[in-house]
């Protein structure tokens, strides 16, 4: 893993207030619905640029953009916007990019949710396609004239493949094409979408951002024009609003985000390892252990913890049985938390042999002692 000093020194704490006075280490909570002017021409003006000025939180509010500001600098964006789930920072795009008529060209294997979305927006005429084929030139045929949004994963959900980015956005460019990229996965601090040739970086940033299990956010990252019209056209309709107390938590997970990620790349590798050498294991999905490893040194400076597997079977009642004699892993959705978690997509009726690892902090010999007995007793 290597991290630009720089953003550490962003994340962990803010830069010394000049005057040499006390001043606090962690940031206020500004938790007030409304802020009051000393005249009406103020607050005329006020709501003239309120995608700069504090008037109403559903807005701006000061404790919410001090995260916004954090997460623009660490992705190298203009601006952000924070949402009270990655689902509305998701929806936000959506509803601030397409219209009726248009398509949505996903590429790799993509979050459930954001695909129910475009599955429902059908109703209003936007339509999609899942591109899985990884090579930029299957990319390319699947653009259509109507396409008017690229959306990416990279790694992808459950399997964690590597896009070729730049080459993706590049093509997209060339055809007039915005495009967005999911990176919940590797945060800012191990991959900056913007820098790779994306228009729109989208975090969830109730995975590894917060890191705790504690919050629900989301937010999106981008140049200052598509800020300005984002804030207007979906933000302050939308009323998808990161509370002040949720954005303190953030700013609070984010502070620890460096060391997190540290172990749990550690972590994340050595149990990759340990399965990749298990007779019960057909297959590991983690960036470092499968694809072009050029790439991935290209784009990516280091791993979170979270990546797949598949068993030597996808028999239902197997799978659920393995799953069910872990101890140390605890069953439920979502990932990027201290604890460590574990989740299929595998139902009765819909076979699936994948299973998915979040890799928290209780450390590697102790998970990796716990998986070796659910194998063993299967």
């Amino acid at each position: 893993m290597w991290l630009d000093p720089d953003d550490v020194a962003a994340c962990v704490a803010d830069p010394i207030p000049p005057g040499g006075g006390p001043a606090p280490t962690s940031p206020p909570v500004y938790q007030t619905s409304l802020f009051s002017f000393a005249d009406f021409g103020s607050l005329v003006a006020g709501l003239e640029s309120e995608h700069e000025q504090t008037v109403y939180s559903r807005g701006r509010n000061p404790t919410v953009r001090a995260v916004e500001d954090r997460l623009a600098y660490l992705e190298r964006g203009d601006g952000a916007l924070c949402f009270g789930s990655g689902m509305g920072a998701i929806a936000a795009v959506f509803y601030g990019t397409l219209k009726a008529g248009d398509h949505v060209l996903f590429v790799n294997q993509t979050y459930g949710p954001t695909l129910q979305l475009a599955r429902y927006l059908e109703r209003f005429d936007v339509r999609h396609d899942v591109c899985l084929d990884l090579d930029p030139e299957a990319v390319r045929r699947a653009i259509r004239p109507e396409t008017k949004l690229v959306w990416m994963e990279s790694p992808g959900s459950m399997t964690f493949r590597v896009l070729d980015v730049p080459a993706v956005c590049e093509i997209a460019a060339k055809r007039g094409v915005t495009t967005c990229l999911d990176n919940s996965w590797a945060t800012p601090l191990l991959q900056k979408p913007l820098e790779l040739g994306v228009d729109i970086a989208v975090h969830t940033a109730t995975k590894y951002l917060g890191g705790h299990s504690d919050l629900v956010a989301g937010a999106v990252v981008t140049s200052a024009g598509r800020i300005e019209r984002l804030f207007y056209d979906t933000y302050l309709l939308s009323g998808a609003t990161c509370a002040p107390w949720t954005a303190w938590l953030l700013l609070r997970g984010m502070r620890t985000l460096p060391a997190r990620l540290a172990q749990h790349e550690r972590d994340g590798l050595l149990v990759a390892e340990f399965l990749a050498a298990h007779p019960r294991i057909a297959a590991v999905h983690h960036p470092a252990l499968n694809g072009d490893p050029s790439l991935v040194e290209r784009q990516l400076r280091g791993f979170s913890g979270t990546f797949g597997f598949s068993l030597d079977t996808d028999e239902f009642s197997r799978v659920a049985g393995f799953i069910d004699r872990l101890e140390r892993f605890r069953i439920g959705v979502s990932w990027g938390g201290v604890e460590s978690l574990v989740l299929s997509p595998a139902r009765p009726g819909s076979p699936s042999p994948l299973v998915r690892l979040s890799i928290g902090l209780e450390g590697a010999d102790l998970l990796i002692a716990d998986l070796d007995r659910a194998l063993s007793a299967s």
